[in-house]
């Protein structure tokens, strides 16, 4: 199984989500990794009253292992459905690489 079939996995497993989009990110970055960059958009009631960090956390806990067995970087979009509704169902892009060895 792929890293990002892994993460969306545990994920499915660990929250209810109306909305879960795993994108691999790899090849937007230096270097010969290809499953070391991911975003995520995670839309679950799970985060209703609960800050930004806190649901970064719930994330990191879920995926722990993942984080230390090669993940490098994981951008965390994470919303409430109402806040997910009010943004006109979008999350920001990811910024262009600005370190690493590019090729």
């Amino acid at each position: 199984m792929t890293m990002q079939a892994t993460i969306q996995a545990k994920l499915q497993e660990a929250l209810t989500t109306s909305v879960l989009e795993v994108d691999n990110e790899s090849h937007m970055h230096g270097g010969s990794a290809t499953e070391s960059h991911f975003r995520l958009v995670v839309v679950s009631e799970e985060f209703e009253n609960k800050p930004l960090l806190a649901r970064h956390r719930l994330i990191n806990k879920v995926l722990a292992e993942e984080l230390s067995a090669g993940v490098h970087a994981l951008a965390m979009h994470t919303f409430t459905p109402e806040e997910w509704s009010q943004r006109g169902e979008s999350a920001a892009a990811s910024p262009a690489c600005r370190g690493g060895s590019s090729a």
